[in-house]
């Protein structure tokens, strides 16, 4: 009796232990993709996608992830460097490159024995004309595509979703997707029930002073920031021109746009420029370096002709809210930028502190936005 009752017990215990049965979840290029659920060893196919995943899994973060691309040490140092801090053990976790790039490494990948690779969907023509999801999966490796900067307005909740799943963190995530929803609708409620709205016209310069063979003006067509700019009460003049997520103006038509307001995303790129001109606003960022940093931007052809230069309505943005779903920060920085009498309440960074404390395992601090005052560019 004592060994049929141990033998009962072993055989629930190994019930117990034993794998969950194969789901299947279809990921944002529409592919149905069967594996088991939540995901035992993760491999990021984008290291900045643990924004999203510090914010489902806090302490466990880095739990199952056994190695991710090196963007976000290389791209968002200061972000990394708080989790670097909260986590010691990433500085050993494997690196690996772009795949676009050819820089990716799938034998060493293969041999972390991953059940998983993320990618952002940006990456899926390079996957196609490589093989690499037939080399991945033929080595037990599944690729799930996400996306939080090609179309972040409608892809980032099912992509949460989808990480959600990866990590077993259903409930966090829907927590995660209504604060999101929350704070962007504090800034839409409002704009939608404004009578006779103005929205100024708005040029975005995206990552202007990285690299010195870039001139003015690479910018944002009808989404990502561009859609923000919209969603905030302004009026993209990006989308004017560009159909595309990216694309660039000549500086004759900023010229002729010249518009009411004058932004440039930046963020700590030291590791990745040539000349350091950019605006290194993120985590932690010197207001006093990115005042400066953004007045001589401004000094380059054509902006010295501009209006809104000369009347100082000139804005610097952490770069990085284009790829992750903290949209909601610049949606509501940008509406007071924008709107300023109507959203005079309105506090982005005591949301984005907020945030932090609701979700994040790291600490906030300050740093994510500058701008110049009335003189400051002359």
């Amino acid at each position: 009796m004592i060994f049929k009752s141990a033998r009962l017990l072993l055989g629930f215990a190994a019930f117990l232990a034993s794998p969950a049965l194969a789901e299947t979840l279809t990921d944002i290029a529409g592919r149905t993709v069967e594996l088991d659920l939540p995901a035992k060893r993760v491999l990021l196919g984008e290291g900045r996608q643990i924004h999203v995943i510090a914010a489902l899994k806090g302490e466990d973060t880095f739990k199952t992830i056994v190695g991710w691309r090196d963007d976000l040490i290389i791209k968002d140092p200061d972000s990394y460097a708080g989790y670097l801090e909260k986590f010691a053990q990433v500085a050993d976790l494997p690196r690996f490159g772009y795949i676009p790039q050819g820089e990716f490494d799938l034998e060493s990948a293969i041999k972390l024995q991953p059940d998983v690779l993320t990618v952002n969907i940006e990456a899926k023509p390079a996957v196609d004309e490589t093989g690499l999801e037939q080399k991945a999966e033929a080595a037990g490796i599944k690729l799930v595509y996400v996306d939080f900067r090609a179309d972040p307005e409608r892809n980032s909740n099912t992509s949460i979703e989808i990480l959600g799943k990866l990590f077993g963190a259903e409930e966090k995530t829907k927590e995660f997707i209504a604060f999101r929803n929350e704070q962007i609708a504090l800034v839409t409620d409002r704009l939608a029930q404004a009578k006779d709205l103005k929205r100024p016209a708005v040029f975005m310069e995206r990552a202007p002073g990285i690299w010195g063979s870039i001139e003015c003006c690479r910018t944002f067509g009808p989404y990502n920031f561009g859609a923000m700019i919209d969603l905030a009460g302004g009026h993209n003049i990006g989308a004017d021109v560009l159909t595309t997520t990216f694309g660039t103006l000549n500086p004759e038509q900023l010229v002729v746009a010249d518009p009411d307001i004058v932004m440039v995303t930046g963020s700590n790129w030291a590791a990745d420029s040539d000349v350091n001109t950019f605006v290194p606003v993120g985590r932690g960022a010197d207001p006093e370096l990115n005042k400066a940093r953004l007045k001589g931007l401004m000094e380059r052809t054509p902006y010295s002709t501009l209006r809104a230069v000369a009347e100082g309505k000139v804005y610097a943005v952490w770069h990085q809210f284009y790829g992750v779903p903290y949209d909601f920060v610049p949606i509501q920085q940008f509406a007071k930028w924008f709107q300023p009498d109507l959203f005079k309440d309105l506090d982005p960074e005591q949301s984005f502190r907020t945030f932090h404390e609701r979700f994040l395992p790291i600490a906030y601090k300050p740093g994510y936005f500058a701008s110049l005052h009335k003189g400051d560019a002359k």
